[in-house]
């Protein structure tokens, strides 16, 4: 697997953003300035050029689109450099209903794989409320770990979409259908879950050591599944299927499945969401994504871009101190935002890191 730095970014009609040059480098990135100026969107630039995606829900190219913006098109044009320093030129260029990609000038079928995990505190309240997000999270990061997970997700997606549309319509013979398709629905079911089990015992001994490391205190953290085919056989799975198959065509659509199961973070035992406090469940959230960072270092020796919006504003000083602190120690690349006076300060101390002040969209040299 590649590990991808980026070193410049220059892109035209997204957001507020100019079309000014911005530079990064391999460590520490501070983007400085006050709210409402474009440091967000510069990460969700990086962010859509590496995925095609936001890490803003329900947002798409009409909402990237600058609104001073004369043509309907996005330009994203980046340097990056792989593990053995090369510099590679990277372009995509974006519309309503297509999206272009160039490798030092030459056009190419697929994007560039490059790793992103995106950091803000406050995604810990839908984390910890939301059980669809739950699910959202842990089928993105290991997806990005796990190419093989990723392609059966969608598989099953596929599988369950097709199933949910019999259930709705009910044409002629539709249990059938469902009766004879719900084989390769339970292998897929079965597949997921493993795979979500194993990867849950894989993170779980870098959580706790990882809130150690940046919040100084000792906690047992763990995450669990919450599933009813754990260990189960396909035979199984596909009678629990069948069970809930007259209850399935009453609803319109499948009442269980891994698309129905939950998480439980578990913070010395205890259920994050009825027990801790608000600033335990984002110490909590943030140890789970360093720890998955730390977990896929050491799954393919290499770490993903690291992007921050501005975490001064969910933690008190002592604890952004401490995670500052802990960033100086990391070889990941990192752009953290802020907009917080005593926070810049501390970031100010960080030795060769890279300052990049942006106003009204525009990079303030």
């Amino acid at each position: 697997m590649s590990n991808y730095k980026i070193s410049k970014l220059q892109v035209t009609n997204f957001r507020n953003l100019n079309p000014d040059i911005i530079s990064f480098s391999n460590g520490i990135n501070c983007i400085l300035g006050e709210n409402g100026n474009g440091k967000t969107n510069i990460l969700e630039a990086i962010n859509v050029l590496a995925t095609k995606k936001s890490f803003r829900k329900n947002t798409s190219f009409p909402q990237f689109l600058s609104i001073d913006g004369g043509k309907p098109e996005i330009i994203f044009s980046s340097v990056f450099h792989n593990q053995n320093d090369d510099k590679i030129s990277y372009t995509s260029k974006m519309t309503t209903d297509s999206i272009l990609w160039f490798l030092d000038g030459a056009p190419v079928k697929k994007k560039l794989d490059i790793k992103i995990v995106f950091i803000n505190p406050f995604d810990s309240y839908g984390f910890h409320n939301s059980a669809s997000d739950r699910r959202e999270w842990i089928d993105y990061f290991l997806g990005q770990l796990d190419s093989n997970y990723k392609k059966n997700l969608s598989k099953y997606t596929q599988a369950l979409r097709f199933r949910n549309t019999l259930l709705s319509k009910k044409p002629s013979k539709f249990k059938e259908q469902i009766m004879a398709s719900d084989g390769e629905l339970s292998l897929l079911s079965m597949y997921l879950t493993a795979r979500r089990v194993e990867f849950l015992k894989e993170i779980e001994p870098y959580i706790a050591d990882t809130f150690q490391k940046i919040f100084s205190e000792k906690h047992k953290l763990e995450i669990k599944l919450d599933s009813r085919i754990i260990n189960l056989s396909a035979v199984s799975v596909q009678k629990i299927f069948l069970n809930n198959l007259e209850t399935d065509c009453e609803r319109g659509h499948t009442s269980y499945g891994p698309h129905k199961d939950d998480y439980v973070l578990l913070f010395d035992g205890l259920n994050s969401f009825d027990f801790c406090s608000l600033g335990q469940q984002k110490m909590s959230y943030l140890s789970l994504l360093f720890a998955y960072i730390e977990l896929f270092r050491y799954k393919y020796m290499s770490y993903p871009i690291v992007l921050i919006d501005d975490v001064s504003g969910e933690l008190d000083q002592h604890r952004w101190r401490r995670l500052v602190e802990y960033l100086e120690k990391r070889e990941f690349q990192v752009l953290i935002t802020t907009a917080n006076e005593k926070f810049k300060e501390e970031l100010d101390r960080i030795s060769g890191a890279n300052k990049i002040l942006i106003k009204n969209g525009s990079v303030i040299h």
